[in-house]
């Protein structure tokens, strides 16, 4: 199996407004993302969004700089936690540190 990956980076994101901007421009969501936590959930949530590549492939999603959101919004983030562990179309990874 092969796997595409996709960085969401939310270096600078300070809120959930800022968070559904950037999952919107990273993940390259279609227009009618509704930038809020049910539609980011059936976004990653829908096959037909991810396979792009065909069967067997697998989408992985590396969040990068998320500590100061993390940080700045406790209770959003442990919500955007849920939406990520539970993207049923895809895989979501926390990067742990490093600058690469």
């Amino acid at each position: 199996m092969t796997a595409r990956v996709v960085t969401l980076d939310l270096d600078g994101v300070r809120d959930k407004a800022g968070l559904m901007d950037r999952c919107a421009r990273d993940l390259r969501l279609p227009d009618w993302f509704g930038r809020n936590w049910d539609a980011l959930a059936d976004v990653l949530s829908d096959p037909g969004l991810w396979s792009k590549g065909g069967v067997g492939e697998e989408t992985v999603v590396v969040v990068r700089h998320w500590e100061r959101y993390a940080e700045a919004r406790p209770e959003e983030w442990a919500t955007a936690r849920e939406v990520f562990a539970e993207a049923a179309a895809l895989t979501v990874a926390l990067a742990l540190g490093g600058s690469s």
